[in-house]
């Protein structure tokens, strides 16, 4: 089989439909195969495609296993030479997967090719990163990328300096859209279970890297992502998520080095520093507001 397209989805129904309704006609030619990977919606998902997308293979868990676990429960038993994870709040263009196809035909190197991601109103959604540095997590974690946006240096770690127009090699494509070669997955391995959500696509993304393959971006095939209507619903629990899973990564892969290059640490101490400062400021307000209660 040519390909198979993997898209977990938790309490995304109308998000799924429309992907799995763009989806459709663009695998029609291909020797494909679809799998859905609920992980315990309550929104009618599950029947939903039932009912109205039987061309597609269902797995419908009973609770959250979350994205990492879900995804492998297909890819264990997808048969595609090619491997698409998708999200649910996707919609793929026209010709989109073929080119993703005929990419890494054309590119023996490539483990992974990831699309242009376009926002819901057709801009161009900047969704590739360098991996985890020590620098740029310390410039996230205290908040100076936010400070100071325009900034060549605090704009690395986002590669917010490229437009995402032309074609490069890159470290980690955003998950919304990544096609993946089989045999790589067989070499390195299927994703790490350890991550529930966020950042288990950039692990992958690094030890595939670590084994000599090419990650590229191509905007010659274009996927439409309305971006974070999946997670909206949790937004905390993402955040903490997301948090835990840059917390996973660093120890794995960088837990050789010392404790004053890990951004946990300097962000720990920083927080620290600024509650202290926050704190000294308001017994500034409150002992001002006493002196002028006392003097009138």
């Amino acid at each position: 089989m040519r390909l198979s397209v993997i898209i977990v989805s938790w309490n995304t129904c109308d998000l799924l439909r429309r992907c799995l309704e763009t989806l459709k006609p663009a695998v029609a030619c291909l020797d494909s195969e679809v799998f859905v990977v609920d992980n315990g919606s309550i929104d009618g998902s599950v029947s939903m495609v039932a009912s109205e997308h039987p061309w597609v293979r269902l797995i419908a868990n009973d609770d959250n296993r979350g994205f990492a676990a879900a995804n492998n429960q297909a890819m264990a038993v997808a048969q595609g030479e090619i491997v698409m994870l998708l999200n649910p709040d996707t919609e793929v263009q026209a010709g989109c997967i073929d080119k993703l196809i005929s990419f890494l035909d054309e590119h023996p190197a490539a483990a992974v090719v990831a699309p242009q991601l376009l926002n819901s109103d057709g801009t161009i959604q900047r969704s590739c990163r360098q991996f985890p540095t020590f620098r740029g997590m310390l410039y996230e974690l205290v908040g100076l990328s936010r400070l100071f946006p325009r900034s060549s240096i605090f704009r690395q770690y986002k590669m917010l300096d490229w437009n995402h127009d032309d074609e490069r090699q890159v470290d980690q494509p955003e998950g919304a859209c990544l096609v993946v070669r089989r045999e790589v997955i067989e070499q390195v391995g299927l994703l790490d279970e350890g991550f529930f959500m966020l950042f288990e696509e950039v692990d992958w993304c690094y030890r595939i890297k670590q084994h000599g393959w090419e990650i590229w971006f191509t905007p010659q095939a274009k996927v439409l992502h309305h971006y974070g209507q999946s997670i909206k619903q949790v937004k905390t629990k993402m955040i903490i998520s997301s948090h835990r899973g840059l917390y996973r990564f660093w120890h794995k892969h960088y837990r050789q080095r010392r404790w004053y290059l890990d951004p946990f640490a300097w962000g720990g101490l920083m927080s620290l520093a600024y509650l202290r400062i926050l704190a000294h400021q308001v017994r500034q307000v409150l002992s001002g507001n006493l002196r002028s209660e006392k003097v009138a």
